[in-house]
């Protein structure tokens, strides 16, 4: 295993990356083909400081890594510790040999994705249309809830008898005493939170309430049986569109990335 974990490390130190479709280059490859370094008589591409400079940026290496020098100097150490591999024949030992061609793959599989997102490239129009979509999902409201999980209707209807006015503080006792939720350890407090981003049949019902209200018929949900306390509502500010616009183009992507793999597996041959 000592090989796997030393090409995991070369791999991380010096990997050559595909380059993400509609993304310039960090660094313009080299315009002719002189070699960045020759090593032993083995020629490294210029190409490779390209491949080594985007690797470092993507994880924000300091400036000093990014010179020309420092590039040069990954790419010959690489190709001197390959050479050195090769030497000792780890080239052939089974799991080197695995790894490197599970790296090819995966190189592969990547250029494979990027080549589809170049050929369907997400429009402004679309990435316009789906903000506006989230934005009316989110609404212009906050809420503050809290809730008590029990397991059945019976339950959860004697949690209501016993809270009464929907006091606060009783609440949150018996949120503490009684909630399965994670949030039982916090008073059955969720915090703020949008009803697009609840079960709809809590949403619905927290949506109903008036501040300091607690349901008074319990709300069934997948999870189980629900005691709902609404805490306040405070406007909620939907954040601009150039702030999203980059999430919501990688989730469309990934979206367009499932279709792929959805269609390829829908004719290939698994056994």
């Amino acid at each position: 295993m000592k090989h796997v974990r030393l090409l995991s490390l070369l791999i991380t130190c010096c990997a050559l990356p595909v380059q993400a479709a509609n993304t310039p280059a960090s660094a313009p490859a080299a315009a002719d083909d002189k070699p960045v370094a020759v090593v032993n008589g083995v020629a490294v591409p210029a190409l490779y400081a390209n491949f080594i400079r985007q690797n470092r940026q993507k994880r924000n290496m300091p400036p000093e890594a990014l010179t020309n020098e420092a590039i040069k100097d990954g790419a010959v150490t690489a190709e001197l510790l390959a050479q050195e591999a090769v030497k000792k024949h780890l080239d052939k030992d089974p799991m080197v040999a695995a790894a490197l061609q599970f790296q090819k793959t995966e190189l592969l599989g990547r250029a494979a994705v990027e080549d589809y997102l170049h050929a369907h490239p997400i429009s402004e129009v679309t990435l316009k249309a789906e903000y506006e979509k989230a934005k009316t999902r989110a609404g212009t409201a906050e809420y503050r809830a809290e809730h008590i999980l029990v397991g059945s209707e019976k339950e959860a209807n004697e949690i209501i008898a016993k809270l009464g006015s929907g006091k606060k503080s009783k609440f949150e006792d018996l949120a503490r005493k009684s909630s399965k939720d994670s949030s039982a350890g916090n008073g059955g407090d969720l915090g703020w939170v949008l009803p697009a981003n609840l079960v709809p049949e809590f949403a619905q019902a927290m949506v109903g309430l008036k501040k300091g209200q607690v349901s008074r018929t319990p709300v069934q949900t997948r999870f189980g049986w629900h005691v709902i306390r609404l805490e306040d509502t405070r406007k909620f500010n939907f954040p601009e569109y150039d702030k999203l616009k980059n999430r919501i183009a990688g989730e469309l992507q990934q979206q367009e990335i499932g279709k792929l793999v959805k269609e390829l597996a829908t004719t290939a041959k698994v056994e």
